[in-house]
């Protein structure tokens, strides 16, 4: 069986797993009432909907580059709570941005929301539809977490930190939007705890972990972490840059919530008119305005730059890394696939 043959199986495997999941978890609340299936379709949706599989890729990737075996259903689990980790954190980021896309869809709380309006509940339908979103949040973790009851020790200890690190990263993302800080540093510092961590660094010590290898955590923190950060720099250039039909999320978010991305920071260091523009209400002519005075302030082309050495870092990392040789490839040629992507 070729290399690709084997992450794909197993990447049907994690596919398979959270499906079970979730409808035994359908099946069985809808006994209770019907708006419980509703609640835990509020996780499938996010899900099961258009997602990348980055983080359970990374996992199962740390697990055989390892040397651990294909069909050990831990590594299953583990890269199936990293997805449903995910989506708590996809939940609860569309409620603290206010987005009203993701993945192509309506968002969980602006669903909820119209639902709300809709029915003509009592109350108030934001507050409605963000609790239950939160809600649902809470439950894809408590699903996520259930899923690593029978990992080891030294892989509970890495799962631990990568829900802590998550949900720090979090906060310092939404109080330093608030408190207009422009801190280069700082914000590349939140990208890589809140995104890069949990998105590469993470998984891969996670499979490591799983197939008895602590001795690469130092390889795989040296391949992670750049890659992380490369990961959320590209993320921030798709957000200024990109279009909505082909991202499945709305563009320019992070300029109209202010968030202190190192793209902003950066801008905002070298031009003040980006802080008025961002404070100002968003539109086109805004939007349009805040891109081009990235172009020409040359700030994206200092990210891009910086995306670059990032991937290099990445690559120098594993290069000599006790890796099984068939799986260091694949590890080398996913930095362009992630660095680089349009989506």
């Amino acid at each position: 069986m070729s290399d690709d043959d084997v992450l794909t199986r197993s990447l049907d495997a994690v596919q398979r797993r959270i499906h079970s999941v979730l409808t035994e978890e359908n099946t069985r609340w809808s006994a209770v009432d019907p708006r419980c299936a509703a609640f835990v379709d509020t996780v499938t949706a996010i899900t099961t909907a258009k997602g990348k599989l980055l983080r359970p890729r990374f996992c199962l990737l740390g697990h055989l580059a390892a040397g651990g075996d294909p069909d050990d259903p831990r590594a299953v689990d583990a890269a199936a709570a990293l997805e449903l980790l995910h989506s708590f954190a996809l939940l609860r980021d569309d409620v603290l941005d206010d987005s009203p896309l993701r993945r192509g869809a309506v968002t969980a709380h602006e669903r909820h929301a119209k639902d709300h309006r809709a029915r003509l509940l009592r109350g108030e339908p934001r507050r409605y539809g963000e609790g239950v979103a939160n809600l649902a949040a809470d439950l894809a973790h408590v699903y996520a977490d259930r899923l690593t009851r029978e990992l080891p020790a030294t892989a509970r200890a890495v799962w631990d930190e990568t829900r802590v690190e998550v949900t720090v990263g979090q906060y310092l993302d939404i109080a330093v939007a608030a408190e207009g800080v422009a801190d280069p540093e700082l914000s590349r510092w939140i990208a890589v705890c809140k995104s890069g961590r949990y998105t590469i660094h993470r998984p891969l010590q996670l499979g490591a972990a799983l197939a008895g290898r602590p001795d690469l955590a130092d390889a795989f923190e040296g391949y992670g972490l750049p890659l992380g950060e490369a990961f959320q720099l590209r993320d921030d250039l798709i957000d200024a840059f990109g279009d909505s039909e082909d991202t499945g999320k709305p563009a320019g978010l992070d300029f109209d919530r202010f968030k202190m991305s190192y793209l902003l920071t950066l801008a905002v260091r070298r031009d003040e008119r980006i802080r008025d523009l961002a404070a100002a209400p968003a539109g086109p002519d805004g939007a349009a305005r805040m891109r081009e005075l990235l172009v020409t302030t040359g700030v994206a082309d200092e990210v891009e730059q910086r995306i670059a050495h990032l991937v290099d870092r990445a690559r120098r990392a594993v290069a000599d890394a006790p890796l099984d040789p068939r799986w260091r490839t694949e590890l080398t040629d996913l930095t362009a696939r992630v660095a680089y992507r349009d989506r």
